[in-house]
């Protein structure tokens, strides 16, 4: 459990002494030299039934492994120790640490300290502490909410990948050590990326259509169903970003896996989604719902597929019908005049499946 709070001499005494109480060994880690002993001192006073002992790296190597491998065969409860943990540490009764002037320190390495608690069967608690009152910088309280979000086992990529945004990254074409992923996102930074490459290797790159969709119908996260604010607007960055049936089904999977059972109104954003990609790779600009059908035009006249709108004619018979007046529009009519309408999207949504499926098939 990893809380990010404000340093507290209460809550610190309490912290260790809940520790203390199931047997256990705390860190704290306060990332200052010269005054580290005294730090040490005033967490012997908090916790005067603790056993408390401070490291360091600039201690004789002697010296220093003497402590750690008294604190490894638990003759002392708290070790007062600056960053020198973070990495090759596995001492299992270990299950509590507070990190001082949290904010001071990078994502990775805050993910790396956290790290060295939770190595047993054990609940770890890890606490980021920051100075009473102050106001955190946007940058420090990013990456504070990163590290208090990933907990899950393996979150170190989703950790890296939030570190590269939040720091930005250097231009990937050229020997600079800055570029404009902080400015534009890094999904859509790589996204672009991949166009220029595929032009620069002479690789025909199908502009992305842009596609309209007039449909009466709720399709929106509730604030009750997902109460991270983060984590929805990640969710509708997901959502909108689906370009096929499996996209599709991994987010619900996700959805489902995190908070529970998924309301209508979330199933409609994400069909909506697929009906948006599905008529993108169709050539199709704009999806309107008229109730007993829904007309969907096409985006230009040169692109048609005469020999797919003859196969969609044959198979869907009277169901679907086409207009070739300015630009070539595609009448679909629903099975029932009084469907609702999360059954006419879901109608049209397997429709334009079975058509995509007929143009892959054709091509392929």
């Amino acid at each position: 459990q990893t809380y990010v709070v404000e340093n507290d001499p209460m809550l610190i005494q309490d912290v260790f002494e809940r520790e203390l109480d199931r047997g256990g060994q705390s860190y704290y880690v306060y990332n200052r030299v010269e005054d580290i002993d005294l730090v040490a001192g005033k967490i012997q006073k908090l916790v005067p039934d603790a056993r408390v002992v401070f490291a360091h790296g600039q201690m004789g190597e002697r010296l220093l492994e003497k402590i750690m491998l008294a604190f490894m065969n638990h003759e002392y409860d708290i070790l007062v120790c600056t960053t020198i943990i973070e990495t090759g540490l596995d001492i299992s009764n270990a299950n509590t640490i507070i990190i001082d002037n949290a904010d001071y320190m990078g994502l990775s390495q805050l993910y790396q300290l956290k790290g060295r608690v939770g190595r047993s069967n054990r609940l770890a608690y890890a606490y980021l502490m920051y100075k009473r009152d102050k106001v955190l910088s946007e940058v420090a309280e990013k990456r504070l909410k990163a590290i208090k979000e990933f907990t899950e086992l393996g979150a170190g990529f989703k950790i890296a990948m939030r570190d590269l945004e939040i720091r930005g990254a250097g231009n990937l074409l050229g020997s600079q050590q800055h570029g404009h992923i902080s400015a534009i996102g890094f999904d859509l930074y790589c996204k672009l990326l991949e166009v220029e490459v595929n032009k620069a290797k002479g690789i025909k790159v199908e502009e992305e259509l842009e596609v309209t969709i007039d449909f009466k119908i709720s399709a929106h996260i509730p604030s009750k169903f997902v109460t991270n604010q983060q984590y929805k607007l990640e969710l509708y960055k997901k959502i909108s970003s689906i370009r096929s049936q499996e996209d599709a089904f991994e987010i619900e999977e996700e959805i489902e896996d995190r908070s529970g059972t998924i309301p209508n109104v979330v199933y409609n954003l994400i069909r909506i989604s697929h009906v948006k990609a599905l008529a993108g790779h169709l050539r199709i600009k704009s999806v309107i719902d008229h109730k007993d059908k829904c007309v969907l035009e096409f985006a230009d006249k040169e692109n048609l597929d005469l020999k797919l709108i003859n196969q969609i004619s044959v198979l869907f018979n009277r169901q679907v019908t086409f207009e070739f007046s300015k630009l070539p529009n595609m009448v679909f009519r629903y099975t029932k005049r009084d469907l609702i309408n999360e059954k006419r999207l879901k109608e049209l949504e397997d429709f334009l499946l079975k058509v995509y499926n007929i143009k892959k098939e054709k091509h392929s």
